[in-house]
């Protein structure tokens, strides 16, 4: 039996009203039960909804009146009621198999679920996809979708991902396409694997068979010190030269011919081969943007803006339904935070911005502005990633243990600002928290705007 526990109860909502609590065990919707929030959410939008639950082990139904479309203010113990569809792709990429051991149980969850990728943007093979499904995602109207394409050849796809099925489930894109389905797609590039030559018959693949991908983001391979696959091996920036020269210049055939650019390569690319970053223009609607790619464009327009006390740049936030699913749990890279945040006034010595490798090649050329904001020292600290080792990099990655051990030495007197991309529910990927660091660190949010305004302070 599909079943999801209340989590929580909106204070003066229908669900309140008529008496649920959290802890109960959510059976069905009007007399049937239902796979996940998105089956949820259409049953409980009329005025009239019967809720099925289980109470201390007791079951009763409840009649909520309501107004048509009006949330029913319960927030559910998961998206998923029956069971996530998991991946059985055993790509050697896959950063979970990089993992170290000790962490939480749920960092290694693999899921291979369209769901999941239209409430999240999780990114899904479409491998364990079937004809149902194509169904209800058409039926239902599920979009925009995020599919992991690696390489439109069958042959090396089904290599990449260590699963026959790699070979024909790209059927299912052709499908969802033209279904008129919006689609966002991913390559993960691996150096000797799928680039080079590769990478060029992939994107000519998309743009002969797919162009009507609303985007596809190019990443680079992330690679920790405890990946035991010896084919691995991180990007030298030679090879993100040619990874960005392929890219850019497919993006203008796709211009040409399509009228909008569709393949980006990641800013961890322009990182390595020490290129300026394109213009945050050039990455049109952002489509990519929690996929590192034109972050570090839209950073420096946020603190363009916000010294000129403009309105911030808008940066679209991936997938078009989750903010409007009533029940859905804040999951994965859609949990708060941290909500211990505000910006505090502080007479410290000097500013001191807590930041990832990759993260200082961004700040770093930007200090003497932000030196101007402040009016004091401000300077950036980068924090290697010992926790993963290899050539992990991104702030979002970083950890408690790591950050604890770069501020050994630091003064007490300055004042330590820290983007919340780092933590989760408040917590960092080891489980500390920044209670736990050394010094008291100031966390605000990641954007331009936050950090200007903290500066100012």
């Amino acid at each position: 039996m599909a079943i999801a526990a209340i989590v929580s109860v909106a204070p003066s909502s229908p669900a309140d009203r008529a008496g649920l609590n959290p802890g109960d065990e959510l059976l069905g919707v009007n007399g049937a039960p239902v796979r996940d929030v998105i089956e949820y959410q259409s049953e409980v939008d009329g005025a009239l909804v019967e809720i099925e639950i289980r109470r201390g082990g007791l079951e009763r139904s409840l009649i909520i009146e309501k107004k048509i479309g009006e949330p029913l203010g319960l927030v559910l113990s998961s998206p998923v009621f029956d069971q996530v569809q998991t991946c059985d792709n055993h790509c050697p990429f896959c950063f979970i198999y990089q993992l170290p051991p000790g962490l939480r149980r749920s960092l290694s969850v693999k899921d291979d679920d369209y769901r999941l990728s239209f409430l999240y943007g999780n990114f899904t093979t479409l491998t364990r996809f079937t004809e149902a499904d194509l169904e209800r995602v058409v039926s239902e109207g599920l979009s925009p979708l995020y599919v992991s394409i690696h390489a439109t050849n069958p042959h090396i796809r089904s290599d990449l991902l260590r699963n026959s099925r790699g070979a024909t489930s790209l059927r299912w894109l052709r499908a969802l396409l033209d279904a008129g389905v919006i689609v966002h797609g991913q390559i993960v590039v691996c150096p000797g694997l799928n680039d080079g030559l590769v990478l060029e018959e992939t994107l000519l693949g998309i743009y002969d068979e797919y162009p009507g991908l609303t985007s596809v983001g190019v990443v680079p391979v992330g690679i920790s010190s405890f990946n035991k696959e010896d084919q691995l091996r991180p990007h030298s920036s030679d090879d993100a030269c040619l990874v960005i020269d392929t890219v850019e210049r497919w993006a203008l055939r796709f211009k040409k011919s399509f009228s909008r650019s569709t393949v980006y390569a990641s800013d961890e690319y322009y990182i390595l081969a020490e290129r300026p970053f394109p213009k945050v223009s050039d990455y049109e609607n952002l489509d990519q943007h929690e996929n590192g790619i034109g972050m570090a464009a839209s950073f420096q327009v946020e603190v363009g803006e916000a010294i000129k006390e403009k309105t911030p740049v808008k940066i679209p936030v991936k997938t078009g339904f989750f903010s409007s699913v009533d029940g859905a749990p804040a999951t994965g890279y859609r949990s708060p935070r941290f909500l211990d945040k505000g910006i505090k006034s502080s007479t410290g010595d000097a500013i001191v911005i807590i930041t990832s490798d990759y993260g200082n090649k961004i700040l770093s050329p930007m200090v003497d502005i932000f030196r101007d904001i402040a009016g004091k020292p401000v300077r950036v600290l980068p924090v290697p990633n010992i926790f993963f080792g290899g050539n992990i990099a991104a702030t979002g990655l970083l950890t408690g243990a790591d950050i604890a051990q770069a501020l050994i030495g630091e003064s007490p007197s300055n004042r330590y600002l820290l983007s919340d991309i780092s933590l989760s529910n408040g917590q960092f990927l080891d489980g500390t928290t920044p209670a736990d660091l050394p010094l008291e660190v100031e966390v605000i949010d990641n954007d331009g705007a936050a950090l200007v305004a903290a500066l100012r302070s």
